[in-house]
């Protein structure tokens, strides 16, 4: 997390007090935004964009579930071929790493925004 920011002046005590008033909440929020005011906690910090870190998702590895074996039984007692439920099989476990993949990159996501 490489952050640069340049240390803001402090207020001249010459300006008019609407002057001091704005200008030493401007300081305040642009101190709070950049992490320099000295919170223990950095609740007020921003999020740059050198802070978040994400694995790229990629294209989706299923486009659409195998059809090859369309088949539709006429009785309960017709069931469809060992390689219709091989396929759907297959289907359903690139649908569950595609999964898997997108919850780690959220994952990591909400990691780097939350600083857990």
């Amino acid at each position: 997390m490489v952050r640069r920011h340049v240390a803001t002046p402090e207020i001249p005590d010459t300006l008019l007090d609407w002057q001091a008033i704005l200008f030493s909440a401007i300081k305040e929020n642009v101190e709070l935004l950049t992490g320099t005011r000295g919170e223990a906690d950095f609740a007020s910090m921003a999020i740059v964009r050198g802070d978040i870190s994400v694995n790229q998702v990629g294209n989706q590895l299923m486009g659409s579930v195998n059809t090859s074996h369309n088949t539709t039984p006429a009785s309960l007692a017709t069931a469809a071929p060992l390689n219709a439920f091989i396929d759907l099989r297959n289907d359903v476990q690139l649908l569950a790493n595609d999964l898997f993949r997108t919850r780690q990159s959220l994952d990591l996501l909400i990691r780097n925004m939350t600083g857990v």
